[in-house]
Parts: C-alpha cells; structure tokens; sequence
C-alpha cells in the first residue's frame, strides 16, 4: 500500500507526562494517540523520536519583523528610556542608517521559524513617513513563507495617529490591503488624545471586520482607566475575543480595588492581554489576571532593534522570562508560562488550538528534554518542527 503523504506516525515520542506515546498525525491534526509500542503501521510515514520530548510549537503573540538589525553589524543602542524618545530614535536611524528592512525582515523570520514558531503576530510601522512600505514588504514575506509560518499583520502606528496628519487615512489603507488588524499606540501619552485615537482604531475595525491590538505603556492609573475604556467600547462594537492590548503596564499597580475592577471589565468585554515579560516595567500578573477570566498569552517585542539590542527570537527564552519574572518555580507553574507562549497565544490570536490532545492542530516541536520544565529551564535546540502534520525542512 503507498504512503499516504497526509499521514505521518510519531514513534516513541515522550510527553510532559513522563510516557512514551505514538502520535498519529492526519489531515494537518493529531488524529489519534496511543501508549508507545515501538512499531510502525506498514505503508505508512513514521518518525522514531527514541524518547525525544513533543511539545505543542510555540506562537510569537507580539514582534516587530519590521524593526529588526537582526544579520546586520552590531549597532550600540542609543535610544533614551521614553516611549517618545526611542521612537524618535528609530526614525532617524530609519533615515540615516537604517539597513534593508525586507532582508531583515526576512532573515528574523528564519530565525522564529528554526526555534520551532510555527505563527506569529507581526506589528508593521505605519507613518507620515513611510506609508504602507512595511505594510506592503510583509505582505509579500507572508505570501512567500506561507506553507511554513501563519502571520499576522498589524497596522501600527508607531509615531501616533491624532498628532500625524494622514496617518488614519494610512491605517484604513493599509487594512483594506491586507493586514488582519488595526494598532493603535498610547493614546494618551502619545496623542494626548485618547478618544479620538480610539475613534479611529474602532471605526476602523468595525468598518473592515479586524481585530485591534494596542500598545499601551502607561504605568499609572492612567492606563488602568484607558484598559476599562477600551474595554467599554470592544462591548459595544461586539468584538469580544478579536481585541489586544500589549503589554498594560498599569495592570501591575498594588492598587488591589482598582486592578480588580480592571481585570474584570477585561474579562467581562473578552479583551486578551499580551506581555513580553519586560525587563524593568511593571509587568502584568498573570494568575491573577487567569482567575479573573482575563486571557493573557506572551510574545516577545523588540528582538535586536532600535529599541532594545536583547532578544533571541526562541520563545522557550521567552517562556522562561515570564516564569522569572513571576517567580515561578514549580514545574506546573513552568508549564503555565510556556502555555503563554504556545497554547494560550494561539487561542487568543483566534488560531486552531494548540495542544498535545486527538484534533489539536498538528504543529509540534521536537527536542532532547526531560520534560517541560527541563525545556524551559535548559532550552535546547529544536531537533524537528512539524507544522500541519508535516516535518519542515530548514530553509
């Protein structure tokens, strides 16, 4: 009988409960799992893991493609410690110095790709001085990468929206050619205008049919009151599970009464929550955040750009940073932050979920592990990435 090219039988491959099982992926799912006999089913694919751990493949819930230095020669960092300050930074290097951003682009996504991320969520600069070109180059890179990697593409105002005439006009351009999402960026920080911001970010989302993912830096009360705001109007629009904000600082207030009516006006409205683990800002409280029905999933943010030279692009790097910064310890807790970057991230970015269970999408990692929490701890190199049910080659 010949193989079926759809079919694909993983041998002896270890779970994050210690056993050895068969995997038998079909159709792009894990069809069926069984305890590990050893023996292939004749005619057809199979893979002997001899013991190798199997984990769900990470997704990269928030990155900047876009940005990257990544292949190019070290460039000390010059950007101040504001928002403001570094986005100005960026602007001038972009004038100045800055080095072909398809090629990075494309180099960086390689990279995500060989740590085993099989989808990604990239923010694509859109301003008064460079239009929809980001917008446009990442299009082209999803189209290429397609078979390998799922992209989505948010248009971001990195400069702002209120305070840059045309940039609205830009984003709704740059939704109508492509992109899945509308960004928006520190409404009142950075516009001085919250509304009107949100204004624009929302009617273009309920116009188009796209989801939103804002990136809100404020650490104060301040922000606490943007996160219910919006919140409010994702009711309103009827976008319950389609709305992000990044990184909300202002969720790690010890305002106890203040982060509760927050978080839950979040959960309430289906708003997800992305961190990055940041080094010195306040980052939010993931259980607290999960008890209170809030989804929060993990990405990784700048990766060796104009804005931090840090980042490797392996989201195990990633998981270990949330289980460090919120001092998780037990192998439970190891496994929850790397569900931030895997499971949840998918689940809250609308993908097909992610899992080691019969219909989970068939994307996988393959590494040399004792077990979860040996992988976060040690992160060792991935051995094989399957996507779909299918073993990717390098590229």
């Amino acid at each position: 009988m010949p193989t079926d090219p759809n079919t694909l039988h993983l041998l002896n491959a270890r779970l994050a409960d210690g056993g050895l099982w068969t995997l038998s992926l079909r159709d792009g799912v894990i069809a069926a799992r069984a305890p590990a006999t050893g023996a292939a089913t004749a005619g057809e694919a199979s893979l002997d893991l001899a013991g190798l751990l199997v984990l769900p493949a990470p997704v990269d819930g928030h990155v900047h493609l876009d940005k990257t230095l990544w292949g190019g020669p070290w460039l000390p960092h010059e950007a101040g410690a504001s928002v403001r300050e570094r986005i100005e930074c960026e602007r001038r290097l972009r004038r100045d110095a800055r080095p072909d951003v398809a090629e990075r682009a494309e180099i960086l996504l390689r990279r995500l790709m060989a740590a085993g991320t099989t989808a990604l969520r990239t923010h694509a600069d859109v301003d008064d001085d460079i239009g929809l070109a980001h917008v446009e180059m990442l299009l082209g890179l999803r189209e290429r990468f397609a078979a390998d990697v799922t992209v989505q593409i948010v248009a971001f105002p990195q400069s702002g929206v209120m305070t840059r005439p045309g940039v609205a006009v830009l984003l709704d351009a740059a939704v109508a050619a492509g992109a899945d999402l509308v960004g928006g960026l520190d409404p009142r920080a950075i516009d001085g205008d919250a509304s009107g911001q949100l204004d624009v970010v929302f009617a273009i989302a309920e116009r188009r049919g796209v989801g939103i993912d804002i990136h809100l830096h404020d650490a104060d009360a301040g922000g606490n009151e943007q996160l219910r705001d919006i919140a409010a109007r994702t009711q309103a629009a009827g976008l319950a599970g389609r709305v992000t904000v990044s990184h909300a600082f202002s969720l790690g207030t010890p305002d106890r009464q203040d982060f509760a009516r927050t978080a839950d006006a979040l959960a309430q409205a289906g708003v997800s929550i992305l961190t990055s683990a940041p080094g010195a800002a306040p980052m939010p409280p993931v259980k607290p955040l999960l008890d209170a029905g809030v989804s929060v999933f993990a990405g990784s943010d700048n990766i060796r750009d104009t804005w931090s030279p840090l980042g490797s692009g392996d989201m195990l790097d990633r998981a270990m940073l949330v289980a460090w910064r919120q001092g998780f310890r037990r192998d439970d807790d190891l496994a929850l932050a790397y569900d931030l970057c895997s499971r949840f991230a998918a689940n809250a970015m609308g993908l097909p979920s992610r899992g080691l269970e019969v219909g989970d999408r068939a994307d996988l990692i393959v590494l040399d592990a004792d077990s979860l929490g040996d992988a976060v701890a040690r992160r060792p190199p991935r051995k094989h990435v399957i996507r779909g049910g299918q073993v990717i080659p390098s590229r």
